[in-house]
């Protein structure tokens, strides 16, 4: 496909640029400690000129050290000394011939007061967000003049640095979107009350930029095309900003949506549709002349193009696409689609962001990490040496993959007849369907990259030694946890049910382990039996993000299924499991005609004493092999082990 409204010349204001595809901002806490760009996130964003992006907008930037700290180690454009290494990213994201624009932000009331030393966050009014839970304290007039001060010195700083723009953030229910709201805006002074008195905070921070910037220098806007809340803005309301905005002079609209209180609406799990919100920048892009940029959940190239054709938007918002694979543009343009590693929607970069950590994403172990582990880090010394890797799941495809770049020889047997693991099982389940696009794409890279595959074939020492490897990966996965209680053999497990061979008899499922697998498990059968998760710990879900565990766990109740937490299995019987409480350590039955164990896996280590005896410290476990975790773990142990072999 040849995508040609995508990779058609743009233009916002006076700037010239390549192509459609705008990288919108996202939190990544790269920068420094001090707030400075340095050496990880100039890396980043530079990967992400280089791999095609037409425009790239930094993550929130911080214009307030007081109390509008967003994320640890976030850009800043609060002190002069940050001008240079600021100007430094640009020129690296220049080199590409990619424009940036940094995005100017503060987060109001949605911070924890952790992040500001301890002090109360602030709003336009006294309105908790429920997400964060801390009252926050309205702003006095002379404060919110003070923080348009902020944005306009913000500002300055950037174009110091030589940036083609700013983005004002009036979106997702942060600081100038809780003037702009009226869920958030409760004031009585100049800044509330009225549309005018609302929009008087954006208006003045812009018409400030505007006088020390100049006329010329770039202003964007993003706002939110509904903020999904009963009191807050409105479709309607979104228009009329946009056209307000267009008369003060803006030169485009980034449209999005939501705020932390609607929760999934900002940042879409897997079970929101490519493409759902479209409507909301359509709405706008009716009403303005100037560019409108979408964001609307878009993983493929495909849908991208059909945006764009059918007049949704000027310019396409590709934001977690960009994480999941940096060459997101080159290859749509190469006409290579197969080969993008796109998102699945796991939520596992925010989870990680919110642990207090940089970005990081399931799919691209190198996320985050460029400057340590891009390929230009690969010490490129295989020479046509031979390495095996046993197993075809995601840690042994990524080992062999980053072995090929190194110059090995790479030759992968896989003993079922096509690669891809338990990814294969986890892609049954509802709101699945990324993670069979990621096999193909596995396939896809595979191939290219010039790796051996040989599937249908049990990988024995003798086989490996024929070949002639030097070296053993093993990533032949986990096998499933079954605890010896009595009664377990009249179990399945949940491997066995997704792939099709074990049947889930009766009316009752009762799945023992409300993990990932287990929740996924009962989504996929409540449609046609009654289930109930039984979980030992207090929570469900593990370490998925919360809106994910929300998800299943709603659609499991509205089916008419039940979650069972702080419960352990003690036996199986006909009929039925028996489960200890806890706390309390009282038994009860659960009727069941069907048990589901979903319990995790522990390493599966075929001949392992065998490769061991032949191989010695050349032989090296990858992924569950090593010890069980997630995709992301899989891909991360798969991509280091192999990183650093020999080297």
């Amino acid at each position: 496909m040849a995508y040609e409204k995508l990779f058609a010349p743009g233009k916002i204001a006076g700037l010239e640029l390549r192509n459609r595809i705008v990288m919108p901002a996202m939190g990544c806490s790269l920068a420094e400690s001090s707030g400075e760009a340095g050496p990880r996130m100039i890396r980043y964003y530079a990967d992400r000129a280089k791999g095609g992006a037409g425009l790239i907008i930094t993550e929130i930037t911080r214009i307030d050290d007081e109390t509008g700290v967003g994320t640890p180690n976030q850009l800043s454009v609060t002190k002069t000394y940050m001008i240079g290494q600021l100007h430094r990213l640009v020129e690296a994201v220049h080199a590409y011939d990619t424009k940036l624009f940094v995005q100017l932000h503060h987060p109001g009331n949605q911070t924890p007061s952790r992040l500001i030393g301890g002090k109360q966050p602030v709003s336009a009014s006294d309105v908790t967000c429920r997400v964060i839970g801390e009252q926050p304290r309205a702003l006095t007039t002379e404060e919110v003049e003070g923080l348009v001060k902020k944005f306009v010195f913000g500002a300055v700083i950037a174009q110091k640095a030589g940036v083609d723009g700013v983005e004002i953030h009036g979106a997702h229910g942060y600081l100038v979107s809780q003037f702009l709201s009226p869920h958030t805006n409760k004031r009585t002074d100049k800044y509330g009350g009225s549309f005018e008195g609302r929009m008087r905070f954006a208006t003045e921070i812009i018409m400030g930029i505007r006088a020390y910037c100049g006329p010329k220098f770039p202003i964007g806007i993003r706002i939110n095309g509904n903020d999904y809340l009963e009191d807050g803005i409105t479709e309607e309301d979104a228009i009329a900003q946009a056209k307000y905005f267009e008369k003060l002079g803006v030169c485009y609209i980034n449209v999005s949506c939501g705020t932390y209180d609607s929760g999934a609406t900002i940042i879409e799990p897997n079970y929101f549709a490519e493409g759902w919100k479209k409507h909301l920048a359509a709405n706008i892009r009716k009403e303005v002349s100037i560019p409108v940029i979408a964001v609307c959940n878009i993983k493929h190239p495909e849908t991208a193009e059909q945006l764009l054709e059918e007049g949704f938007a000027d310019f396409v918002g590709i934001a977690r696409g960009h994480l999941a694979d940096a060459e997101w543009g080159n290859k749509a343009r190469a006409g290579k689609e197969v080969l993008i590693r796109k998102c699945l929607g796991c939520m596992e970069c925010f989870r990680i962001l919110n642990d207090g950590l940089p970005l990081g994403c399931t799919l691209n172990p190198v996320m985050g990490r460029e400057f340590e582990w891009g390929d230009d880090k690969l010490v490129r010394n295989g020479e046509g040496r031979t390495v095996a890797v046993i197993g075809g799941g995601p840690a042994g495809c990524e080992a062999a993959l980053t072995l090929r770049k190194r110059g090995f020889r790479v030759v992968l047997f896989e003993a079922k007849d096509r690669i891809g693991g338990t990814v294969k099982l986890a892609a049954v389940p509802p709101c699945k369907g990324m993670l069979a696009e990621f096999i193909d794409t596995l396939e896809a890279q595979l191939a290219e990259a010039g790796v051996e595959v040989r599937t249908g074939v049990e990988a024995t020492v003798k086989a490996v030694q024929a070949i002639g490897a030097e070296a053993v990966f093993m990533a032949a996965g986990g096998k499933p946890v079954c605890p010896p209680i009595p009664g377990i053999e009249k179990a399945v497990t949940a491997e066995d049910v997704l792939a099709g061979k074990a049947d889930v008899k009766g009316e009752n499922a009762v799945i023992i382990g409300g993990g990932v697998t287990g929740l996924e498990t009962a989504e996929t059968l409540a449609k046609d039996h009654h289930v109930t998760v039984v979980e030992m710990l207090d929570k469900v879900g593990g370490n998925l993000y919360p809106s994910v565990v929300m998800h299943l766990a709603q659609e499991i109740m509205k089916a008419g299924g039940a979650i069972a937490k702080g419960r352990q299995l003690t036996a199986v019987e006909d009929g039925a499991v028996v489960v200890k409480d806890t706390k309390t350590g009282e038994e009860s039955r659960i009727p069941a005609d069907t048990v589901i164990l979903a319990m995790g896996v522990r390493p599966n280590r075929p001949d392992i004493d065998r490769f061991r005896e032949a191989y010695g410290d050349k032989l090296i476990c990858v992924g569950d092999s090593a010890q069980a975790g997630q995709i992301y773990d899989a891909l991360h142990s798969g991509h280091d082990r192999a990183f650093v072999y020999g080297a």
